[in-house]
């Protein structure tokens, strides 16, 4: 890398949506550099939605053994979750993937960069390379256009003893034949949710939640939150709603554990009818603490204020063509963005990097149309959503109808144990399309994608109520059921 390399596009970002834009691009001609200070390859592929899923899957092993039990399924006992074999075998993805994805860029004419990049002028960035060699360890690299597609980091919780608490990132790599017996998650989100229910069925004794809100997961239906919420405390895992973690204590401990000689005490008070002159504040102890209150943006570093960049806490601010709205030469995708539409999801930063590169490539002539977005929270069983909630469609002002169930006593659900599971889909009155639908119970992730294609092509109920689109006896054959 030499200074004063002019570029066609710089790439701060090696995810899936800097790689899409970077790969695109170059097949199409350009001159294309990536930057990343981390392993290559992104939050999803190695500190996010791929190895959690791995995770999931051995610990989807353990809960069906058990909701087998009684129904053919004996000596329970000899199944159990080894932690550090589990880890092990998540590396054999995470471990060879950064160099795959270099070896990539590599062969399609990509100039890999490790390093920390930030903007010295509106298309100017600095590179601190992580490793030095010979003069070139501070690079100065010019672009006709730069995509800044960092993700996200854990947010920043802003309270004493948080260098005891683990992120996500170090509870998807913990070292241990086991994980602790007792266990708190900070935040009552989709990543503490996901985490619980892996930790309760890797035999965890003691599960409990920190939340700040009324409710968890508000962003899918409170009905089937509600019920997923009476599966969880079935499984031992307790959520404490409406309480603010104030500080994490290590102290010693007075017996061994899992968790080597050393407690933490999490000191926690109410947030409602509390002033602070008269905080009553509890504490309780635990051998572990996990930080799953939520992701933002990971663009602190980036110094956008001297690319001329407009932002908020939220991300960059962008247009309907995902381009900056003070700086025209950059684009943002994924994770980074504020004002896109689009929500922090792997399918997102795929979308946006194909809307971005086009929008490079061929002027802007994209926009972006977020609609029929799925998102799952992977519980088990799992939560999945698309489209329109209840709240949305009364304000609105449409005029629709709700199909709503608890379907555990339907052959799909009763077959493989599963005792909490329903659906709630909304219909509008006159044309039938499909409003929204949001389902919990055994491969709603999959099944949610049949409603997501509905919505997204604007599909009504006599569109999938055909049981010849369907084979069965599958999850799937259940849509014609809940329309």
């Amino acid at each position: 890398m030499d200074n004063g390399t002019v570029y066609d596009l710089i790439v701060v970002g090696t995810g899936t949506a800097g790689s899409t834009v970077a790969s695109i691009c170059r097949s199409k001609g350009l001159k294309v550099a990536i930057i990343d200070s981390l392993p290559f390859g992104g939050t999803c592929a190695l500190r996010g939605c791929e190895p959690k899923k791995i995770l999931v899957e051995a610990a989807k092993t353990i809960d069906a053994n058990h909701r087998h039990e009684n129904k053919g399924i004996s000596e329970l006992d000899k199944v159990h979750l080894n932690w550090l074999d589990l880890i092990n075998f998540k590396r054999t993805f995470t471990e060879t993937f950064p160099k795959q994805r270099e070896d990539s860029y590599i062969k399609a004419g990509i100039v890999p960069i490790h390093g920390k990049a930030r903007f010295i002028d509106s298309d100017t960035i600095k590179v601190e390379c992580n490793e030095k060699a010979d003069d070139n360890d501070n690079d100065i690299i010019k672009a006709k256009y730069i995509l800044i597609a960092t993700g996200a980091r854990p947010v920043d919780l802003g309270i004493p003893g948080l260098e005891n608490v683990n992120t996500s990132d170090q509870f998807l790599d913990l070292e241990s034949y086991r994980l602790p017996d007792n266990i708190a998650f900070i935040g009552g989100g989709y990543i503490s949710f996901e985490f619980a229910h892996i930790a309760a069925r890797a035999g965890v004794k003691k599960i409990t939640i920190f939340h700040r809100g009324k409710r968890c997961l508000t962003h899918f239906d409170p009905d089937l939150v509600n019920l997923l919420m009476q599966k969880s405390k079935n499984i031992g895992i307790d959520v404490l709603l409406e309480t603010k973690v104030e500080k994490i204590d290590k102290i010693a401990s007075s017996s061994s554990s899992a968790a080597g000689d050393s407690k933490l005490v999490v000191h926690y008070s109410t947030v409602v009818n509390s002033p602070a002159d008269h905080k009553l504040t509890k504490t309780l102890e635990f051998d572990m603490v996990v930080h799953g209150a939520g992701r933002v943006p990971n663009i602190e570093e980036l110094d956008l204020k001297a690319g001329g960049i407009e932002h908020t806490p939220r991300g960059i601010k962008v247009n309907e063509y995902l381009q900056s709205v003070s700086n025209p030469i950059v684009y943002a995708a994924g994770d980074v963005t504020s004002g896109g539409g689009g929500a922090p999801l792997t399918p997102v930063a795929s979308y946006d990097g194909n809307i971005v590169s086009t929008n490079i490539l061929n002027g802007n002539s994209i926009k972006s149309n977020y609609v029929g977005l799925p998102s799952v929270v992977f519980t088990i069983p799992p939560l999945a959503s698309v489209g329109l909630s209840e709240k949305d469609v009364i304000e609105q002002g449409l005029q629709f109808r709700t199909n709503h169930k608890n379907t555990y006593s339907w052959y799909s659900s009763r077959r493989v144990g599963e005792t909490h599971s329903g659906f709630k889909v909304l219909i509008e009155q006159g044309s039938d399309r499909i409003l929204g639908a949001h389902l919990l119970g055994p491969h709603a992730e999959e099944v949610i994608n049949i409603f997501s294609i509905a919505i997204r092509l604007g599909l009504s109920v006599k569109d999938l109520n055909d049981p010849i689109l369907y084979a069965y006896p599958t999850y799937s054959s259940d849509v014609i059921y809940m329309l």
